[in-house]
């Protein structure tokens, strides 16, 4: 089509029959722009012999262990470390071990609960009677760890008077429940103590527990695939939990048989039991506190661990078992 027409000078001569100014050529000739041009497809197809690039076959993910593990072996040496020697050497430097350990475990749960939930739990009478109660259950006995939880509930009562009413309640019912929780159930470790053969008693507590918890997480990690509690801890399974029930009761016979005076073979074997199905309901009830909290460590303080209180998880609900089965089994010593 001519782009620009040849306009008659002085409006010259007139096509009559179409009343349009006579074309005189087109600057482009028409028969050339006639030939349409070919358009190529958007989307072409390949060709069929051409070699379609290969696919990277998918790679099998590992399972993680999900915290360092060279820093948890280290801390977790460390630690056991300084709790044996203690135990065997100075019983009373392993009370005071204790001691600081349920005080940092407090500072740990109330810190929590007051940026988390806004709670005020009162610190201060807690770590007082908290250490209070330790020292006491090793020097009286069950009858002093009672007397000093009552008076430390009595001073978190009081100590949350001083300040406004407003959320009283629920500040000493969180109080009254770190002072169950942390420093009387960790009350039954320095009253195991007592015994004559109380160091032997707690390191079979220790081991029976750390038993049980590398025995769930080994198999666990290793075969787990049916889940124990997936609305609490996704991670922990049947298999996990079978485990750590083979393990601890092992580890039992061996240190009912060779380590406590009196103590039988079969007699280990329902203690590893019990302390396998403590330190799992422990570790699944500070789990369900972390999860209510929206957490998933109680602190860092431990490399690899996290904090104190995620150590104490199954240890502080297995205490009273074992200090109960073992004085049912060869008395209080």
């Amino acid at each position: 089509m001519p782009i620009v027409p040849d306009v008659p000078e002085h409006g010259g001569d007139q096509d009559d029959d179409q009343g349009a100014a006579r074309l005189s050529g087109p600057l482009v000739d028409d028969s050339q722009s006639a030939q349409p041009y070919a358009v190529a497809p958007r989307n072409p197809e390949p060709m069929p012999d051409a070699p379609q690039p290969a696919q990277p076959e998918p790679q099998p993910q590992k399972k993680s262990a999900g915290r360092d593990l060279g820093a948890a072996i280290g801390v977790g040496v460390g630690l056991g470390a300084v709790i044996v020697a203690s135990l065997f050497v100075v019983k009373a430097v392993f009370v005071g071990v204790v001691a600081i350990a349920v005080v940092v475990g407090l500072w740990e749960l109330t810190k929590r609960l007051q940026e988390r939930k806004g709670i005020k739990a009162p610190l201060v009478p807690l770590a007082i009677g908290g250490a209070a109660m330790v020292v006491a259950g090793y020097v009286r006995g069950s009858e002093g760890a009672w007397v000093a939880m009552a008076l430390t509930a009595l001073a978190v009562l009081v100590w949350r008077m001083t300040e406004p009413p407003e959320g009283y309640l629920k500040d000493v019912t969180a109080g009254l429940f770190a002072a169950f929780y942390v420093p009387f159930l960790a009350t039954f470790v320095t009253m195991m103590l007592m015994a004559d053969d109380g160091h032997w008693r707690v390191l079979t507590f220790l081991l029976l527990t750390v038993v049980s918890d590398t025995g769930a997480y080994a198999v666990g990690w290793r075969f787990g695939k049916t889940k124990l509690a997936p609305r609490i801890s996704p991670g922990k399974t049947r298999e996990g939990l079978l485990g750590a029930v083979a393990f601890a009761m092992a580890g039992g016979a061996l240190c009912m048989q060779f380590a406590i005076d009196g103590g039988t073979w079969w007699q280990g074997l329902l203690l590893g039991l019990a302390v396998a199905v403590s330190a799992t309901l422990g570790d699944l009830g500070e789990s369900m506190i972390k999860r209510d909290l929206g957490i998933k460590d109680m602190g860092t303080l431990l490399p690899g661990h996290g904090g104190i209180m995620d150590r104490l998880d199954s240890l502080l609900p297995t205490a009273p078992v074992v200090w109960l089965l073992l004085v049912i089994f060869v008395g209080s010593g």
